[in-house]
């Protein structure tokens, strides 16, 4: 009787080694599909935390930028905050539009009125309610606004 070695080696088939591979570029292309979808919502936040800023600016300004339309650039309605120069400088090539509707006026003198339509003293108070826009070329925002006259 003789014995048979057999001489396997040790090693990977090329099945082995093709499915590992695939395993593996999956893998990377999930984690870069992640990634990208990262960056995106990334660069929105960033998008909607400057718009947010430069609504706050206009908000400040109120008296100044709010109930009617005009062009004006960012560095004038960031007069009144202290900023770095690199900031100023960018805001100031910003060109800024903001456009205002006026959405419903209530005169609360109207409903002061009697029942026998006796008109009041005018000692009411008028709200105006609008829709101030900003727009620049990358972003806009929109803020209700309510005045009282």
């Amino acid at each position: 009787m003789t014995k048979r070695h057999s001489t396997y080696r040790s090693a990977f088939t090329l099945i082995e080694v093709m499915v590992a591979v695939m395993i593996v570029s999956v893998v990377i292309a999930a984690l870069l599909q992640m990634r990208g979808d990262t960056s995106n919502k990334l660069f929105q936040l960033k998008k909607i935390i400057n718009t947010n800023q430069y609504n706050s600016f206009l908000l400040s300004n109120s008296e100044n930028y709010a109930f009617e339309d005009s062009k004006i650039d960012m560095k004038r309605l960031v007069n009144e905050f202290e900023l770095e120069s690199d900031l100023r400088r960018k805001l100031k090539a910003i060109k800024t539009e903001i456009l205002y509707e006026e959405l419903e006026i209530i005169d609360t003198n109207e409903l002061q009125q009697s029942e026998d339509e006796e008109i009041t003293d005018g000692s009411g108070i008028i709200f105006e309610i609008g829709k101030t826009m900003l727009k620049t070329e990358d972003f806009s925002g929109t803020l209700i606004r309510v005045r009282l006259q």
